[in-house]
């Protein structure tokens, strides 16, 4: 079994005039670097986003798992739940999250992908409207797209919604926001799968499909390739 804490080293980055927590994954030559979103309520300690980074990590793609909310936040949503669909603020620190990974020296010049769940694939889509010339590729876990609004015909990266084949008001969901993306897009529906893919092998086929679209759509030098 791979050590997934041997992967990662500890970073803090600064977003939204706070400080945020999160894990950076390098492989050797990496093709591009993928930062993640969580879903309400959950962390960057998310088992099912940490297999899918450690899958990531094996083609390549250096991987970021990041705390979007403060632990005093953190505490306060514990409490109301609240913060964790603020999507306005989630997206504004996954933004100041992208503008880091363009300035630190490890992943400047990288193509950026986002991969978010639940509520965090809200927030990964309206990050995206808004850096549209950093982000290059989006995926969306079991998402909550429908919460981005108004920024989803603004998204102008290939965006890539999986849902599970059991997990039917979200399917539902996802295909109203799918109408309204006017990038490069597909819907996969995983059979048989519920919410959180917990089903024998499901996880592993999210982690393909995400795979394969970062490997299609992240440019190796990153906005210059783009511009190039």
């Amino acid at each position: 079994m791979v050590n997934e804490r041997a992967e990662t080293s500890p970073v803090c980055m600064p977003a939204d005039n706070v400080m945020l927590n999160g894990d950076l994954g390098m492989p050797a030559a990496p093709k591009g670097v993928v930062l993640f979103a969580h879903g309400s309520g959950s962390s960057r300690f998310s088992p099912r986003n940490r297999h899918i980074a450690s899958s990531l990590r094996a083609r390549r793609f250096a991987t970021v798992l990041v705390d979007l909310l403060t632990v005093e936040e953190e505490a306060v949503d514990l409490r109301t739940a609240e913060v964790r669909f603020d999507i306005d603020l989630l997206a504004r620190r996954v933004a100041s999250v992208v503008d880091w990974l363009g300035r630190a020296s490890s992943t400047a010049g990288l193509g950026i992908g986002l991969f978010g769940a639940s509520t965090g694939a809200a927030a990964a889509l309206v990050a995206a409207a808004e850096r549209p010339e950093e982000v290059q590729a989006v995926v969306s876990r079991g998402g909550r797209p429908d919460l981005a609004g108004g920024a989803l015909p603004r998204v102008r990266a290939p965006t890539l919604l999986i849902v599970g084949g059991a997990d039917t008001l979200v399917i539902d969901l996802n295909q109203q926001a799918f109408e309204d993306l006017r990038c490069e897009r597909e819907i996969v529906i995983v059979p048989r799968a519920t919410h959180l893919f917990e089903e024998p092998g499901a996880l592993d086929q999210v982690a393909d499909l995400a795979g394969h679209w970062f490997e299609a759509h992240i440019a190796a030098q990153g906005r210059m390739a783009r511009a190039s």
